[in-house]
């Protein structure tokens, strides 16, 4: 890519999410909530991320009904969510380290293409009536495939969008935008698939990926803020993962996504649990509960980008809210409190997804970008699948309130015992005061100790 005005460069060692830093208090930055749109590079990808979004929730609403219908199992619609998740918990690591070497454009042309092909593959086997159910787990994979690269570089590349100073917006807007898409996408699909078929769901999904192609071909290379690529060599695997262990407000970051990934974003086996098991109200509740939380996601998303910084005292109060909430939810005695209260649950689940992948690409030399960006993606998306088996448990055995309650638990005891850690490493300490009236709970720096005097 060209080099342009702005090339991004390595944070600073001090910067916004250096340890010594990140949880003590600043003046807050407030930017526009739509920042990013005036730049044109980044307008264009967000238009075509729009219409490739609604898209992908048609393709996933119009895959699981699919295999449902093939096998009349739900057990094999737990396989084919498996195997598009298999490939980026197996090579995730590496296709982070093929993202720091290649130019972030040219690899999203080649990742969109691909899943355009295999869409557009199983809606002509849907449409002639000769798809298997093995037809649909081969283009879950290859989805799965394609993902390894594109999540890492659709991340990464966000940077070199908008620069360094209005990566949060960026990142924030990225996420209303599929979160709204998450209201609009499977609503359509619904519609598709009872008025004219689950193959003309795969094929709008297919011809969606010409709006992100043609946007990102449109694009003026001069105008990208250019990052020194990786040159090929060995050990770079490694080299990624020894660069996020040797800084903690990294390694604690993804530590607090992973466990609030794996055990409180399991929300279809909670919600399921409470639409049937708990409140009696059937598929109605359920749709209800996702949509309630959908809005508060973008409400979250839409605030992020408001707020223009991404500090971790920001992720850890989210993270406890989150957890808190969960808990609360777990208690509700009547559905309309249970629904109104994933509102809120949405905008802190938000809040802790944006706020974490903000701050680490805050964090991260650009040549190190990629490989973060994929270990993060491949914990945060990667946990889901791992926990569901074990808060189904816990809900099958215990209660549905149990099992929500168990993952709240442990989201808000990873945000206090992770908080506290930072709060160590940075030489912090607790305040708690009134500031205008008000209660206010901060982390402050120590006072310094006084220079022992020399032994006489």
């Amino acid at each position: 890519m060209s080099t342009g005005p702005g090339a991004a460069s390595a944070p600073a060692p001090d910067g916004p999410d250096d340890p010594t830093t990140a949880l003590t208090p600043d003046a807050p930055r407030k930017t526009s909530m739509f920042a990013s749109l005036k730049v044109r590079n980044y307008r264009l990808f967000f238009m075509g991320q729009v219409v490739s979004n609604i898209g992908t929730w048609m393709q996933r609403i119009a895959q699981d009904w699919l295999v449902l219908s093939l096998t009349g199992s739900s057990a094999a619609v737990g396989i084919t969510t498996a195997l598009q998740f298999l490939p980026m918990l197996l090579f995730g690591l590496y296709g982070g380290v093929l993202v720091d070497r290649w130019r972030k454009r040219p690899t999203l042309l080649g990742t969109q293409s691909a899943m355009a092909v295999t869409a557009l593959a199983l809606a002509v086997l849907t449409l002639t009536g000769r798809v298997e159910v093995w037809h649909v787990y081969v283009a879950a994979f290859a989805m799965g495939l394609a993902t390894v690269l594109d999540n890492p570089a659709r991340q990464s590349f966000v940077a070199e969008l908008v620069g360094r100073d209005q990566l949060q917006n960026a990142v924030s807007l990225n996420s209303a935008n599929f979160q709204s898409a998450r209201l609009v996408g499977p609503a359509v699909a619904g519609l598709m698939i009872t008025g004219v078929g689950t193959g003309w769901a795969f094929l709008a999904n297919g011809l969606s990926f010409v709006a992100p192609l043609s946007c990102l071909l449109l694009m003026r290379a001069r105008d990208l803020h250019a990052v020194e690529r990786t040159p090929r060599g060995k050990g770079q695997l490694r080299e990624g993962l020894r660069y996020v262990a040797g800084r903690p407000e990294l390694i604690l970051t993804i530590t607090l996504v992973g466990f609030i990934g794996t055990f409180g974003f399991n929300f279809p086996v909670f919600l399921s649990a409470f639409a049937d098991d708990v409140f009696d109200a059937g598929a109605g509740a359920y749709s209800l509960f996702n949509t309630l939380m959908a809005v508060g996601s973008v409400a979250g998303a839409l605030l992020a980008a408001r707020r223009g910084t991404a500090r971790l005292r920001v992720l850890i109060a989210a993270a406890l809210a989150f957890g808190a909430l969960e808990i609360v939810s777990a208690a509700a005695p009547a559905l309309w409190f249970f629904a109104l209260l994933m509102v809120p649950i949405g905008v802190f689940s938000m809040t802790v997804n944006v706020t974490a992948n903000t701050s680490i690409q805050m964090s991260t030399d650009p040549a190190m970008r990629g490989r973060v960006m994929a270990l993060y993606m491949m914990v945060f998306l990667g946990g889901s699948p791992v926990g569901a088996p074990i808060v189904g448990w816990v809900t099958d055995t215990y209660g549905a309130r149990a099992g929500f309650a168990s993952g709240g638990a442990v989201a808000a005891t990873a945000a206090i015992v992770i908080g506290l850690v930072l709060a160590r490493v940075g030489n912090l300490r607790l305040s708690v005061g009134w500031h205008r009236g008000h209660p206010q709970v901060r982390f402050v720096p120590r006072e310094r100790e006084e220079a022992l005097a020399p032994a006489a």
